[in-house]
């Protein structure tokens, strides 16, 4: 396994929609596996496969769902939203948009739709936490950043302390 390079905004990978997998073979495994590693070193709790300048629907995530809060990773293939209710937001940040956090209108409650790597449809009913990382990192397949969520003011705040170079990275 490999500890991948993450893009950062405004890199144009990130503002580009994913393409679809059509096939599930070892160099997508090996991407997925990297992926985990990745996320775990940064550390993060989600990745998308964008956020490695991979234009592929593929994300890795583990908002520490085990019952005992152990790790619990995800991958997800082709991933989809396709129910979502009730109101929620906390403050994120992302590994693309290194030292700056907003808080992020989301939905509370998600049903996810995706395929695993041994190409078993799944679907994952998820509320809370891990609803809202998913959210986040399916947003990254769209070509939107949490940055794109957030009034135009605090956005252009972001923005000019990113321009002269203000934003404390780790």
């Amino acid at each position: 396994m490999s500890i991948l390079t993450i893009d950062t905004y405004p890199a144009p990978v990130l503002k580009k929609k994913a393409e679809k997998i059509t096939r599930i073979d070892e160099l997508i495994r090996k991407l997925a596996e990297d992926m985990l590693e990745t996320m775990y070193h940064a550390p993060g709790v989600g990745l998308a496969a964008p956020q490695i300048g991979s234009s592929l629907s593929l994300v890795v995530a583990d908002a520490g769902a085990g019952e005992d809060r152990s790790p619990k990773p995800w991958i997800l293939v082709n991933p989809e939203i396709i129910a979502r209710e009730g109101k929620a937001g906390i403050v994120e940040g992302c590994l693309s948009v290194p030292g700056y956090t907003a808080e992020v209108p989301r939905y509370e409650k998600i049903l996810v739709r995706a395929y695993s790597l041994d190409e078993k449809e799944l679907e994952l009913n998820l509320e809370g936490f891990p609803a809202i990382v998913l959210q986040h990192e399916l947003d990254h397949l769209q070509g939107i950043l949490f940055i794109d969520r957030i009034s135009r003011l605090k956005r252009s705040i972001y923005e000019r302390k990113l321009r002269k170079g203000n934003l404390e990275t780790s």
